[in-house]
C-alpha cells in the first residue's frame, strides 16, 4: 500500500471516530437532559411550600401555595409575549408575603396587546386584599434578547429583580412564582408552555453525526474498494 492509500486510511478513520464520538456525545447531552426532567418532575411532586417554608434557589422547581399582599403599584408588563398565537403581555407583581418581610416575584398571566397602541395597558384586576397564589418556583421571568440597557417603567422587555428591588425598595427573593392558581377572576391566561429541554434537538445532531460517520465509510469503501473491483470486473 502506498503512501496516499495510507493518508487516505487514516483520514478516513479519524473522520469517522470523530464524527461517531460526536453522536455519542450528543446521546450523553440527551441522556443528561433526561435526568434533569426527571429531578424536575420529582421536585413538582413533592407538596407545595408556604410561606414560612420558602427559602432559596434551591427550591427551583417546586409546587407553593402563598398568601401575601399584591404590590400592584410595581407591577411590569413584559412585552412580546405570545400565547395562543396573539401578541400581549405577561404581567408580573410583587406579591409581599404574609408573616415575613419578604416579597417575590409572581408571573401572573398574559393579557392580549392593543393593536392600535402598544403602549396602552389593558384593565387588571388586582385584590388589594391578603390573596393566596398558587404555582411554581422559576429562576426568573423569561427573558427575551434585548439591545442595549434595560427600559425601566411599567412596559418592559426583560425584567431585572436586582434593578425592581432597588426601584421599588422591597425585599425581594431570588426567585419567581409562575401562577398557575388563585385570584381565577383577574382575566389572566396561564397557558404557560412546558419547559423545552432540546431533546429533539440533540437526537437530531446525534443522527446528523452518525449519518455523516456512515457517509465517510461508505465512501472510502466505494472509491478505494468497490470501484476498482467493478472496473477491475468490466476490463
Amino acid at each position: 500500500m502506498n503512501a496516499r492509500r495510507w493518508l487516505l486510511l487514516g483520514a478516513m478513520l479519524l473522520g469517522a471516530a470523530l464524527t461517531a464520538r460526536l453522536g455519542v456525545w450528543q446521546l450523553d447531552r440527551a441522556q443528561q437532559k433526561l435526568a434533569l426532567q426527571a429531578a424536575i418532575d420529582a421536585e413538582a411532586a413533592r407538596p407545595p411550600l408556604t410561606n414560612a417554608e420558602l427559602g432559596g434557589e434551591q427550591q427551583l422547581h417546586r409546587r407553593v401555595a402563598l398568601r401575601g399582599r399584591w404590590a400592584a403599584e410595581r407591577t411590569v408588563w413584559l412585552d412580546n409575549r405570545p400565547m395562543d398565537g396573539r401578541a400581549g403581555f405577561y404581567v408580573v407583581t410583587p406579591l409581599r408575603l404574609a408573616g415575613r418581610d419578604e416579597a417575590i416575584l409572581v408571573q401572573r398571566g398574559w393579557v392580549p396587546r392593543d393593536p392600535s397602541d402598544r403602549s396602552r395597558l389593558p384593565s387588571l384586576a388586582t385584590p388589594a386584599g391578603e390573596v393566596e397564589v398558587g404555582g411554581r418556583l422559576a429562576a426568573s421571568p423569561s427573558r427575551l434578547y434585548e439591545l442595549g440597557e434595560g427600559a425601566s417603567g411599567a412596559i418592559r422587555q426583560n425584567l431585572d429583580a436586582a434593578a425592581l428591588a432597588a426601584e421599588s425598595g422591597l425585599k425581594l427573593l431570588p426567585l419567581t412564582v409562575v401562577q398557575t392558581a388563585g385570584t381565577d377572576d383577574d382575566g389572566l391566561l396561564r397557558h404557560w408552555p412546558a419547559p423545552d429541554l432540546g431533546l429533539h434537538k440533540h437526537y437530531g445532531y446525534a443522527f446528523q453525526w452518525f449519518a455523516l460517520c456512515a457517509l465517510i465509510l461508505f465512501l472510502y469503501v466505494w472509491f478505494q474498494h468497490l470501484r476498482p473491483w467493478l472496473r477491475r470486473r468490466q476490463s
